[in-house]
C-alpha cells in the first residue's frame, strides 16, 4: 500500500473525498481515469485550488489538495487562513516536499516555516508522520476528521516498525532518564540513529516521534519533562516558532522549566544539494545530532561514528 493506494481506495468507499492538485501529481499520478470528475487539476493555482476546495466543503465535499509545501503555506496562505480557517473546513492539505525533503532547492522552494505558520490558523490540525508507513497509519483518522489539517508528506521508507495510530498521541519510542529527543517527520530516521548511538556509549536515551504538531500530545510531553532529563527537539524548520516553540509554550503554560537543546535552522535557509549532503551539511545525520546531545552532557570521548547512515531522496519528480 502506497499514498495512491490509500486515496483510491478511500475515495472509492468515500464519494464525499475529492482529489485537487496545484498541477503536482508526484503522489497521484494514477488517479485521474479511476476518479473521473473527483479528480481536479487547477494547474499552478495553489490560490485557486484552496479557494475551490472551500467551496466544495461547503457543499459536503472533503477535499485533499496537493502542491509544494512552500507554495501551499506561504502562496496560498490567506487562503487557508480566510476560506479553511475561518470556516472551519475539513480541506485536508497534502504538502509535498516539506523542510529538507526539498534539499535540491533553494529558499524559494524551502517549506521550513510551515508548521509555525499552519498551527496559527485556528481549528487548523497539523501532522507530520516519519516515514510512509507512518503516514499510511495516521491518514485515515486524518482525513475522517471534520477538522481542517495540514500534512507535512514523507514517503520514506520505514527504518522502524510504528506502534499503531491514535489522533493526536506522540509515539513513546523509548524512555531515558539522561536525555529524550523529541522529533517529527522525516528527521525521525536520524534521530533513532542518534539514541542508538548514544545508548551504545552509556546513555539512558528516550525517543518520542510527536506525530501530531496540533494537537500536541501535551500530558506525554509534560512526563518527559518532569523525569528531569534533557530534552532535545530535532527538526527540520527554522528554530522560531516550531517544535522548541512549541515546548517552550507548553512548559510555560505549566510554570514549568527544563533542560533543552533545540537542533533546527536558526534564522537562516539551508545549503541545497542531495538530502544526504544537506544533512551531513546542516549537522543533522545520526552522527551529529549524537555528538552535539554528546557535547551538552559533557562528553567530549565519543565520536559516536559507528553507525553512520547516508540516506538520499527517493522521492520521484
Amino acid at each position: 500500500m502506497n499514498y495512491e493506494q490509500l486515496i483510491h481506495e478511500t475515495a472509492l468507499a468515500d464519494e464525499r473525498l475529492l482529489v485537487m492538485t496545484a498541477e503536482n501529481r508526484a503522489l497521484i499520478r494514477n488517479l485521474p481515469g479511476p476518479l473521473g470528475a473527483r479528480f481536479i487539476d487547477t494547474g499552478i493555482t495553489e490560490q485557486t485550488m484552496i479557494g475551490a476546495a472551500a467551496g466544495l466543503a461547503l457543499r459536503g465535499r472533503v477535499p485533499v489538495v496537493h502542491a509544494l509545501a512552500t507554495f501551499l503555506t506561504l502562496r496560498a496562505f490567506e487562503f487557508i487562513r480566510t476560506d479553511v480557517g475561518i470556516a472551519n473546513l475539513p480541506v485536508k492539505i497534502s504538502a509535498f516536499v516539506p523542510g529538507f525533503l526539498s534539499d535540491g532547492n533553494g529558499p524559494t522552494h524551502q517549506a521550513i516555516e510551515d508548521v509555525s505558520l499552519m498551527r496559527g490558523i485556528p481549528g487548523m490540525t497539523v501532522f507530520a508522520p516519519a516515514d510512509e508507513q507512518d503516514m499510511l497509519a495516521m491518514l485515515p483518522a486524518i482525513w475522517a476528521s471534520p477538522d481542517p489539517a495540514y500534512l507535512r508528506v514523507n514517503t520514506r521508507p520505514a527504518t522502524y516498525q510504528h506502534a499503531p495510530y491514535e489522533m493526536g498521541k506522540a509515539e513513546i519510542v523509548a524512555e531515558g532518564k539522561d536525555v529524550t529527543i523529541l522529533t517529527y517527520g522525516m528527521l525521525f530516521e536520524q534521530a533513532l540513529i542518534a539514541k542508538d548511538l548514544l545508548t551504545e556509549a552509556g546513555y539512558s536515551v528516550g525517543l518520542v516521534n510527536l506525530r501530531s504538531l496540533k494537537p500536541l500530545d501535551e500530558a506525554a510531553v509534560l512526563t518527559v519533562v518532569k523525569g528531569g532529563s534533557l530534552i532535545v527537539t530535532v527538526e527540520d524548520h527554522f528554530q522560531t516558532g516550531g517544535l522548541y516553540s512549541i515546548l517552550a509554550e507548553l512548559l510555560l503554560a505549566n510554570e514549568l522549566t527544563a533542560k533543552v537543546l533545540p537542533l533546527a535552522l536558526k534564522e537562516r535557509w539551508y545549503k541545497p544539494g542531495l538530502l544526504s549532503e544537506v544533512l551531513e551539511y546542516e549537522g543533522f545525520t545520526g552522527q551529529h545530532i549524537a555528538r552535539r546531545i554528546g557535547e551538552r552532557l559533557g562528553d567530549g570521548e565519543h565520536t559516536f561514528g559507528a553507525k553512520t547512515k547516508v540516506v538520499e531522496n527517493v522521492f520521484a519528480e
